[in-house]
Formats: C-alpha cells, sequence, structure tokens
C-alpha cells in the first residue's frame, strides 16, 4: 500500500519513512501544502499523514479538501505540535481518523498507520449487511445508506457506526470506545466525543446514537427512560 507523508521537516518524513517501509509500505513524501494537494488530487494512495503545521494549505486545510473532495474516505492521520485539546479536536472536527502530538514515536505511528489501514480494508468475507430504520451498511464495500442515499463516512467513522450498529442498545464509554474501536488502551476522550458528533451529523435524523448519561453511547437506548438521552 502506498502512503503518504506530508511534512516540512524533512528528518521527520526520513524516518517515518524507513519505518513505514520496514512494515512493506511504499512512502511518497511532500514537504508543503501545494506538494501535498497534488498527490492527494491524483487519488493513489491509500493513507495520509499529514502536519497541521505545513506551510500553506496545511494539515487541517486538506484534510477538510479531501473531506468535501471526490475522494472523501481517504484515511488520514494529523501530526500536530499543538498540545492543547482545543487544536485537537478541530483537526478531528476536520476529518481526521487519528493524530498524534509532536514529538512522536515512530514506531506507534506506523502501528497507528497499520490499524486504520487495516481498518479500511477489512477482510470480510461476503458483503454482510446491517440494518437499523432507514440505515443501511454494506461492511465489506464499506457503504452506507440512508432511504438508499449514500453517505460518506471516514474509515473511523464506519468502524464506529458498524461497532455501534453491531451491539445495539449495549452501553459503551469512551474509554471502551477507544479500545474496541481504536485499539486504544488509553487516549484523549475527546476523539470518541468528536467522531459521535460527526456521525450524528452526517446521519442526520436517522441516527439513533444515544447519550447515557454518566456512562456512554449506545445505539437505540431513546426508549430507556432511567437512563436519558441527549443529542
Amino acid at each position: 500500500m502506498r502512503i503518504l507523508v506530508a511534512d516540512d521537516d524533512p528528518v521527520v518524513r526520513e524516518v517515518v519513512r524507513r519505518y513505514l517501509e520496514r512494515d512493506g509500505l511504499e512512502v511518497i513524501e511532500t514537504a508543503d501544502g501545494p506538494a501535498t494537494a497534488e498527490v492527494l488530487a491524483r487519488n493513489d494512495i491509500d493513507l495520509a499523514v499529514l502536519d497541521v503545521m505545513m506551510p500553506q494549505p496545511d494539515g487541517i486545510e486538506l484534510t477538510r479538501a479531501v473531506r468535501s473532495g471526490p475522494n472523501p474516505g481517504t484515511p488520514i492521520i494529523l501530526l500536530t505540535a499543538l498540545g492543547d485539546e482545543d487544536d485537537r479536536v478541530i483537526g478531528l472536527q476536520a476529518g481526521a481518523d487519528d493524530y498524534l502530538t509532536k514529538p512522536f514515536s515512530p514506531r506507534e505511528l506506523a502501528l497507528r498507520v497499520a490499524s486504520v489501514l487495516r481498518r479500511a480494508n477489512p477482510a470480510v468475507t461476503g458483503d454482510q449487511v446491517l440494518r437499523s430504520g432507514s440505515v443501511e451498511v454494506r461492511r465489506a464495500a464499506r457503504v452506507v445508506t440512508v432511504d438508499g442515499a449514500p453517505v460518506d463516512l471516514t474509515a473511523r467513522e464506519f468502524d464506529l457506526l458498524v461497532f455501534l450498529l453491531s451491539n445495539q442498545r449495549r452501553v459503551f464509554s469512551r474509554d471502551e470506545l477507544l479500545a474496541q474501536v481504536w485499539g486504544w488502551s488509553f487516549g484523549d476522550q475527546s476523539t470518541v466525543t468528536v467522531h459521535i458528533k460527526r456521525l450524528r451529523a452526517k446521519l442526520g435524523a436517522a441516527h439513533r446514537i444515544d447519550t447515557v448519561w454518566g456512562r456512554g453511547y449506545a445505539w437505540g437506548r431513546s426508549d430507556s427512560e432511567e437512563d436519558g438521552r441527549a443529542d
């Protein structure tokens, strides 16, 4: 598989490239926004690693461009030197599937890349279909429709939806969702919060993702008076 690594620091690009190539991945490197945008426009990559602070357009702008473009499902991992939670949330709201804060472990990035690729290209036999109301998910094809109309989701949004639909009416805390969907034993819980908000917005009135106060999220718990619900 082909991975785009976009960062204006040549040392970062070299180290990341060596780790990814050890995993048998082909790496394309870019050092600024215009060159990165050109590679993204060609649609010949399987995943993009984008530096948030790259010369304009930066990683956030490029992420937004991908999500609103002809190939919105391209997996994206952001690299950011910004440690503030609000800055990380901005990246997730833009559509990033994952992020790492600099300085980071190159091996951890390689593991994150492998995880996102694995979830974006699952080995599913047959095209298992999940349905709830007007929402239909075809797992192998990674296609989501609402009332027959396609809905474009990122890799993580798709994984989150599949997990909730596969475990309807069960409540999961944000830590549990980080472990089950992201494969993280620890992490920023706002990652889950932002993805839930994005998923609700994309599914619109068809979503049945309930907030169970003090416990977490569930698909289809709106009839539970004791737990309550919030949109």
